[in-house]
Parts: C-alpha cells; structure tokens; sequence
C-alpha cells in the first residue's frame, strides 16, 4: 500500500515508533535516525526489566542509522536524507528540532513537498508544550482517566499505554491523510500532532452530554449500571463480558441459559437486591470460562471472554484473522488490517543500532 514511500524517523521510545511501524507494515521504507547512544527505549528499564521488548516490538521493518546531528556534517547528512524522504516525524520538545538544524523550516527549504509530523505530549505552544510527561498524565488532563474507577470511584492506572498507542495512531492517520493531499495538490503538510489533544479527543460524547445534563462520565449506565452490559466472574475466577444492550441480544442470552423470565429485566440495574443480578452471578459462577467461550460462539448475545495476553493466539477469531504470528522466537502482533495474515510473513526484526548506516550513507552518495 505505501511501497515508495520513504519515511525518515527521528521520534524515540514508543509513540512515534508506533506510528512508522504502522507505516511500515503498509509497506513504507522507514529509516530510524538514532543518536550515538541509540534510542532509549533499546535499553531495559522498569518496565522491560530483562530486555528492550519495547524497541523490538515497535522496531520492525525499519532500517537504522546512527548520526550525531550535534555535528554539522552529520547535520547535512540528515538534511540529505530529508531531501529524498516523503515523510519525516520527530518527537522532540518544540524547540529542539530547530536548534539540531532539522526542523520543518529546514526540511522545507531541501524539500518543499515533505510531510513533517512533529508528535509530542502537548503540542507547539500552550502553557504545558515543555513540561515533560507519561501516558498517564495525558489520560489525567484529557479526562479519560476519570471514565476509569473502581468500586470506590477512584481512577485505575491501566497496564495498557492508551494515549501512548493513540497517539501513534493519531499521526500515522495524519500522515496518511496528508499523503493523499499531497498525491492531489502536490503540496506537503505541517501536522503538529499533540497525545494529550487526541486523548481529548475521545472524549467527544462525555463533553457534549456534561454541557447539556452536567453529567461527569458520559453513557454512564454502561458503567456497572445494567444487568445485562457488565463484567461477571466465572466459576474458575476468571472473567467474561457481556454487552447485550440490545433486546434481541438479551432476548438471545435470555433463552440461551432458559431463563425466559429475565427478558424484561435487562435494563435494571445489577444492585445486590436485584434478584435477577445474583442469579446472573450464579449463573457465570456455574461455568468455567472456556465453558462460556464455546457458548459466546454459538450464541449471538454480545458475549466474550476476558482473554489474557497469552491467551489472545488460541481464540479462534484472533487466528482466523492472523495478526498474531510467530517470528523471531516470538510472537508479534501486524498492525496492517487489510493485509493482516500478510504483514509480518516476510518482515525484518528490530535493527542493531546503526545496522544499516554504511548502506543508507552510500544509496545518499549515489543519489546526491
């Protein structure tokens, strides 16, 4: 789908590395820019601990180049690289770029069709645009990290990096959107791409109902406030989901597990003096999961399986799809959708650091 488009990557640790290797499994040449010392995500950390499991599952299908842009020949090597890109994403502080001689202004004069995105935590200006921060702090100020509670209201630090990965998916669109404006007017773009802005941006609903009825957290009855879209434990204490908002769903689990006589109480709430609430419990608590899994694929009632991360390669459905696959002693998940059971058959693993700098020097050396 992108096969020569060449995408120049100077962004490190996960968002923008996110975003080239949506890019990348569409088929466009990335070449990741690195420092001497390489990107950090390459060493463990807290999270990684033992290794960088972060860099290699967000590196593949990328060529790496080490330059020190803090050197002006290494500059213009950067800018030589620029000059024959289509696409260049940074995730710098604002301010930076500029000072490495590689900002938009720079790219521009080398190459005036460029697609530049410059992905950061806040964007180009406003108060915050220096002030470093996570993943959590983007869900905090967007406020979908309040749509997270417990039983006691208090939001939950989820394991999953959601502002991380959505803002990755936010810039790989406006790339791809810009891509398209440039295949018609010939013109490139500036995409200033902000986590926190696309954070907020999910929160298109919650804003609009808290201006019209000053309610807090959106379609709140499906937050623990109906019988039949809630989370239920199983007999072996794991878990299932089930979303039957819809009657004909309910109607389907409802005489699935004969039990005619619940079909008008889907809508009532799952308080612990709702009689039709404790025998749903005992119901899911009467089965193991693998149990109701088997009954979520025979019966059309909008229930699933809480899966683990183990777990998601032996679903049926993951492997008819075939995002997950086995590579390089593991298993990888293809971001690309249309060409999913494709993607990763003939894909390349996670570059060394500067692996591919005397190739890239040399092709410039060619073309300049």
């Amino acid at each position: 789908m992108l096969s020569g488009i060449l995408v120049v990557d100077f962004s490190q640790h996960l968002p923008g590395p996110y975003a080239t290797l949506r890019l990348a499994d569409r088929g466009a040449q990335v070449v990741k820019v690195e420092t001497p010392l390489g990107d950090p995500a390459r060493k463990p950390t807290m999270i990684d601990q033992k290794d960088n499991y972060l860099f290699r599952a967000n590196g593949r299908n990328k060529k790496s180049i080490v330059l020190n842009l803090k050197e002006e020949s290494q500059r213009y090597v950067a800018l030589d690289l620029i000059s024959q890109a289509d696409v260049v994403i940074e995730s710098f502080r604002p301010g930076v770029t500029k000072r490495l001689g590689i900002s938009y202004e720079d790219a521009v004069k080398v190459n005036p069709g460029i697609v530049y995105c410059s992905l950061s935590g806040y964007g180009q200006d406003g108060p915050m645009q220096q002030l470093g921060s996570h993943d959590l702090n983007y869900m905090a100020l967007s406020g979908a990290l309040a749509q997270l509670t417990d039983d006691n209201g208090s939001p939950i630090p989820p394991s999953l990096t959601f502002a991380d990965m959505a803002g990755g998916m936010a810039a790989s669109e406006a790339i791809l959107a810009a891509l398209v404006q440039r295949g018609k007017t010939g013109k490139g773009a500036y995409l200033d791409i902000a986590i926190a802005d696309v954070m907020l941006t999910m929160m298109t609903t919650h804003v609009l109902l808290e201006s019209a009825t000053g309610e807090q957290h959106g379609l709140s009855k499906l937050s623990r406030g109906l019988v039949s879209y809630g989370i239920y434990q199983t007999m072996d204490q794991r878990f299932v989901a089930l979303a039957a908002l819809e009657s004909k769903f309910w109607e389907n689990f409802c005489e699935a597990v004969e039990k005619p006589q619940w079909r008008t109480a889907g809508m009532t709430p799952p308080h612990d003096d709702n009689p039709v609430y404790q025998d749903m419990k005992a119901l899911f608590q009467s089965r193991t999961l693998a149990e109701w899994t088997a009954f979520s694929l025979q019966v059309d009632c909008c229930l699933t399986p809480i899966l683990e991360a183990g777990e998601l390669y032996r679903h049926p459905q993951m492997q008819a799809r075939g995002l997950i696959q086995e590579c390089w002693g593991h298993r990888y998940v293809g971001t690309s959708y249309l060409e999913s059971r494709f993607v990763l058959d003939s894909a390349s693993p996670a570059p060394k650091l500067g692996e591919h700098t005397e190739e890239w020097l040399t092709r410039l050396m060619k073309n300049s």
